[in-house]
């Protein structure tokens, strides 16, 4: 039941944010993240329940459907919205917040390879620009902005706008 309730949510989500967007259905059919979305949780749900084999099978799949990766050890919330995902990459212990928007190439990695948190927890209503690299355990606070290309390796505050490189920090 949650599925199809985060499902509506994200197809809303699409029809309000993008304007290329026309239908629900179009959105289900042609948006390649909302397929690797409908993997993820799947896999996600396999992950916690002891099968990491099959749902790491699960996100290779998705991966080469739809060009995004995401790994079924990542928390996500709902309404993330990965414009062009192609490319997008979500580390094992990343944990995404409500309402995040992604562009292509965005990454979400660790810096280690530890079995511990290694990699970036985004909060609510976060913009990440294509191409930025968020690495390692850090915190992206709420209503943060992230510009194109930018290699973000330390916390960022709430209401925030980071650009160039290295990163400057704006606090609105």
């Amino acid at each position: 039941m949650k599925f199809f309730v985060n499902l509506r949510y994200n197809l809303e989500r699409v029809l309000k944010e993008d304007p290329s967007a026309k239908s629900k259905l179009m959105v289900f059919l042609t948006f390649p993240h909302i397929k690797a979305l409908n993997y993820h949780y799947f896999a996600h749900k396999l992950y916690k329940s002891g099968y990491p084999l099959l749902a790491r099978v699960i996100a290779k799949r998705a991966r080469r459907l739809t060009g995004i990766e995401i790994h079924p050890g990542a928390k996500i919330g709902k309404g993330l919205f990965i414009d062009h995902g192609m490319g997008v990459v979500i580390g094992e212990t990343a944990e995404i917040g409500d309402d995040v928007t992604m562009f292509h190439g965005v990454t979400l990695g660790g810096t280690k390879f530890d079995p511990v948190k290694r990699h970036p927890t985004v909060k609510n209503n976060v913009m990440i620009g294509a191409g930025a690299k968020i690495l390692g355990n850090i915190v992206i606070g709420n209503n943060v902005k992230i510009a194109a290309n930018v290699v973000v390796k330390k916390d960022i505050p709430d209401n925030s706008v980071v650009y160039d490189i290295p990163p400057n920090i704006k606090i609105n």
